[in-house]
């Protein structure tokens, strides 16, 4: 029998059953909660927490006492937060997704409002506030390098670096870091390494499309990074497609010397994915003869949310490059038959998984290819030939920055078959793991583990040279970072480094910064001192590891006499630095100064010793081990010939000073600028140049001892200037953006290298080493105006005052070159 039910308690009980499920639903809702800090850890209360989906206000939330907020969805979907606060710069952060269960943490760091203070990553492992870290990083955010074509320019525009361009645009590029060599700098894109076998990486080819920042790291950081990153690093980041629906830009420019750019990029999310596909042509004449470069860049950026605490993401980039190499153009006045043609590949997988609100773990496979071909075709000259049929460039006069000058014809190619040509193939897999725990809000732990494969071939056909080498290398990690107080930030580091050709070592960093006087209001609002300690080591080239004395030995068949003599593969250049600065906030952080001492030692870098020098400076070795090393070189043919080969026994020293001034003018004007002295000296050499100089054979100059292919004891290394600085004004309205840069540098240190090279084959086109090399100036303006929401123009020059002296001797520069063009944007509500 059933019984109706009354109609009023019918109601009741649904209005009963209502309240419970939403109740149950409000307590599983999601939520995106978390705190927001100023850079020094600082709790920010009263800050407008603002949650948008689709480019929509879903709710606001404002910050309590602690910082905390809280604001609860419902939705699932794509969100960003925007976190306004008295005295500070608009945050907007990242596109995230988020379930309508979830519940995402989310920590928030708030800059001053006059001066640029980002979040880095590559001084701790982890995002991190750059006031919250000891080390020496910069920025290259995207509002800098949208309107470039490359990171020539903008590396100058940098304090301890100097950029060195062999010719004009596309030519080989080489960046010394405070004073260390230019394989002493590691380049990684999107956490992969970009760099040959031994480090080696030319910034001449690398364009700046689908590029969306730079970090430049000064300083040691083999701990986190292994091997390569001596004195500084550099780390590039791919941009993610963020719209909610597909949002479509192009771009195209001119300009003089043949020039033309055109871009072209689709990106944007839906649901749980996110994309980003890029393609640039870039191509120019330049302004001498066989100099012409061509660059086709592709990119992608593909990210997948599994969950809104799991991440599947995959980029890559694909670079086809071509120019020619004309040579040094003012030592002969007429240009090399040769190109270069590159094919660089650069793909990265990860994995990224927030376990717990506490533990943090990513996975990376990384994988990079580089093709580079060098051909020169054919000989040139100017029709002159010396007594062994090599060809000869015309008359010329070579004048230095010191004064000194030399008149004569220099072998521009030697005579041997045509083509020439000299292939390098370097292939490198890389599986990498890093785990970050939280044990508080003050203390970070890290732990990691880097597996690399690479292998690398050279291929000289006209010299029958075919070689190849491989490593496969382990490096494992693990550091802490942390405050006491949000007054005294740290960090301590290490690595234990396994390396298939040079056996283990270990990498120690520490740094620590503590306010002497915490940031707040008045004339001298915050006072920060610095101090850095650091050891790195970097991996040998393949060529020193092919003209190492004990390779020689070991190919030669007297493996068992380098056994005896303890002469053993090649270790590898190791690097200490020490390091000490102060910052000063004024105005209540509307000017920041930072001033900072570093001093570098590189020690067991690789040099070419002549076979006859070589058992007198192995000091390990008993005279009588002495004899057997020379009759062992005897019957190698090395020694009666003085071959040079390669040890360890070069040592310099790199120490300065770098100082920069930063501040707003209002809201629309950004200024920055900074001064770098360097004093370097090489402390230890036996090279060839130097035991001529020993042995008082060296070619001079009025008696003055030259160095032809390397720096003298107690000289300068080449191309570093001891005076460098640059500055920079930015001006940001709501149309108009107008960006000034300035990059200035003194004399330095060089060679003309045309040692036996003249018409008698002599040294008469050598000169003084001291101050050879150019100081100057270099003036950018770019800027863009936009017309309308989804069109705008831009413009771009470069060296405005047409110095043709900032390449080395003998390289004339690209004299006053501009570009200006139109870029579009179609997508709802999109600009860029």
């Amino acid at each position: 029998m059933i019984f109706p039910l009354h109609r009023g308690l019918f109601r009741r009980i649904l209005f009963f059953f209502g309240i419970l499920m939403f109740a149950a639903g409000t307590a599983r809702a999601g939520s995106i909660r978390g705190t927001v800090t100023d850079s020094t850890g600082g709790r920010v209360a009263g800050a407008v927490v603002a949650l948008f989906q689709n480019g929509k206000v879903v709710t606001t939330s404002v910050t309590g006492s602690d910082g905390s907020f809280e604001i609860t969805t419902g939705a699932s979907g794509r969100f960003t937060l925007v976190v306004s606060a008295k005295s500070f710069r608009q945050l907007e952060t990242p596109v995230f997704y988020a379930g309508a269960l979830d519940s995402v943490e989310r920590s928030l760091v708030l800059e001053p409002e006059w001066v640029r203070q980002y979040i880095v990553v590559t001084a701790t492992g982890t995002p991190t506030p750059q006031p919250q870290t000891s080390a020496a990083t910069s920025v290259i955010p995207y509002g800098d390098i949208v309107n470039r074509s490359d990171f020539v320019s903008l590396l100058r525009l940098m304090p301890g670096t100097v950029a060195v361009q062999t010719g004009q645009r596309g030519a080989e590029t080489s960046l010394f870091v405070r004073g260390g060599n230019s394989a002493d700098t590691k380049v990684l894109v999107d956490g992969i390494d970009a760099g040959q076998f031994g480090n080696t990486f030319d910034f001449g080819p690398l364009g700046t499309s689908a590029i969306e920042r730079a970090e430049v790291y000064r300083g040691t950081n083999s701990d986190l990074y292994g091997t390569d990153a001596d004195s500084g690093l550099v780390s590039f980041t791919t941009p993610r497609g963020t719209t909610s629906f597909p949002s479509i830009f192009l771009s195209g420019d001119a300009g003089n010397f043949n020039t033309t750019r055109e871009e072209a990029e689709l990106a944007g999310a839906y649901k749980k994915l996110d994309y980003l596909g890029n393609y640039t042509w870039f191509q120019t004449s330049n302004a001498l003869p066989n100099d012409a470069m061509h660059l086709g860049a592709a990119a992608g950026n593909f990210g997948y949310q599994l969950s809104s605490a799991t991440q599947l993401r995959g980029t890559v980039h694909y670079n086809v490059f071509a120019t020619g190499v004309p040579n040094a153009w003012d030592f002969y006045h007429v240009a090399d038959q040769a190109t270069q043609k590159n094919q660089d590949l650069y793909i990265s997988a990860s994995l990224d998984n927030q376990t717990t609100a506490s533990f943090h773990n990513a996975f990376r496979y990384g994988a990079t290819r580089k093709n580079e071909t060098y051909s020169l075709w054919q000989m040139s000259g100017c029709g002159d030939y010396d007594a062994y049929g090599d060809s000869l460039g015309c008359e010329v006069t070579i004048t230095g920055a010191n004064g000194y000058s030399a008149t004569g014809q220099a072998v521009l190619d030697y005579a041997e078959s045509y083509p020439y040509g000299d292939q390098i193939v370097n292939n490198r897999d890389q599986v990498l793991y890093q785990g970050t725990y939280s044990f508080t809000q003050h203390l970070t732990g890290l732990i990691g583990f880097h597996f690399e494969d690479e292998r690398s071939a050279e291929t000289i056909p006209e010299y029958g040279t075919d070689e190849t080498i491989g490593a496969t290398n382990y490096d494992y990690l693990a550091a802490v970072h942390g405050d006491f107080k949000e007054r005294f930030f740290y960090y301590l580091g290490g690595s234990l480094l396994h390396y298939s050709l040079f056996g283990v070592y270990t990498t120690p960093r520490a740094g620590f910064t503590i306010y002497a006087l915490k940031p707040r209001a008045g004339v001298f609002s915050g006072t920060r001192i610095l101090l850095n300690f650091g050891e790195a080591v970097q991996e040998p080239t393949m060529s020193d590891e092919f003209g190492s004395l004990y390779k020689v030995l070991v190919s030669g068949g007297f493996a068992s006499t380098a056994a005896a003599l303890g002469i053993g593969p090649l270790s590898p250049p190791s690097t200490r630095t020490y390091e000490g600065g102060v910052e000063q906030a004024f105005l209540t952080d509307h000017i920041l100064f930072k001033a900072t001492y570093f001093h570098n030692e590189f020690g067991r870098q690789i040099e070419y010793v002549g076979a006859h020098l070589l058992p007198s400076i192995l000091t390990t070795l008993t005279p009588e081990q002495q004899q057997e090393l020379i009759d062992v070189l005897s019957e190698n043919g090395d020694y009666q010939s003085d071959y040079p080969l390669g040890v360890n026994t070069q040592a310099f020293r790199a120490q300065g000073i770098e100082a920069t001034l930063e501040g707003g003018i209002g809201k629309s004007i950004f200024l920055r600028g900074g001064y770098t002295y360097l004093d370097a000296v090489v402390q230890r050499s036996f090279d060839s140049d130097n035991e001529a100089l020993m042995e008082g054979y060296a070619p001079t100059y009025n008696g003055i001892p030259i160095g032809a292919l390397t720096p003298l004891v107690g000289a300068r290394p080449f191309r570093r200037p001891p005076n460098s600085g640059f500055l920079t004004a930015t001006w940001s309205g709501r149309k108009l953006s107008v960006i000034l840069g300035a990059a200035f540098a003194s004399r330095s240190d060089d060679s003309t290298y045309l040692e036996y090279a003249d018409e008698n084959d002599g040294n008469s086109l050598l000169l003084p080493n001291r101050d050879l090399d150019w100081g100057y100036a270099k003036i950018d303006l770019g800027g863009s105006y936009q017309l309308l929401n989804w069109l705008s123009v831009y413009a771009q020059t470069e060296n405005l005052t047409g110095n043709q002296n900032i390449a080395p001797i003998g390289y004339p520069s690209l004299p006053f070159n501009f570009r200006a063009g139109l870029r579009l944007a179609w997508g709802k509500g999109s600009s860029k």
